[in-house]
């Protein structure tokens, strides 16, 4: 991974880290960013733009290194950090209960939502 993709995951896990969600913080340890277009041509993976699995974040789009990327890293790695600690009953619960409504899934969304209204806030714009 390269340093702006580095730079990335670190700014999203200073994001995550400002939220309780879990006991303890997100892992950087082994997390590598991967972009790969082609993955985002399978038939599943059409309607997105980021995918996690326990290692891995895999981006359609390269890392904007004006941190326009930043949510969507966020978001995955929310997932990265979901499956720290619940390492079977998070990615299980895709198949069990479909994705929109998914706990894990309303989760990463409102964690990286959250943080960028609190940035937001902090710049004196409303929230």
């Amino acid at each position: 991974m390269n340093d702006a993709g580095r730079a990335a995951l670190e700014r999203a896990r200073g994001r995550l880290d400002q939220l309780d969600l879990y006991p303890r913080p997100v892992r950087l340890q082994g997390v590598r960013v991967v972009v790969a277009r082609w993955w985002f041509r399978l038939p599943m993976m059409r309607r997105f733009d980021g995918w996690a699995s326990h290692r891995v974040i895999v981006l359609r789009r390269s890392i904007d290194p004006s941190g326009a990327s930043d949510d969507l890293l966020t978001h995955e790695l929310c997932h990265v950090w979901q499956m720290q600690h619940h390492p079977l009953r998070m990615p299980l619960s895709y198949l069990l209960g479909g994705y929109w409504e998914n706990r894990f899934e309303v989760e990463a969304r409102a964690a990286a939502a959250a943080e960028t209204r609190v940035q937001l806030s902090r710049n004196g714009d409303p929230a």
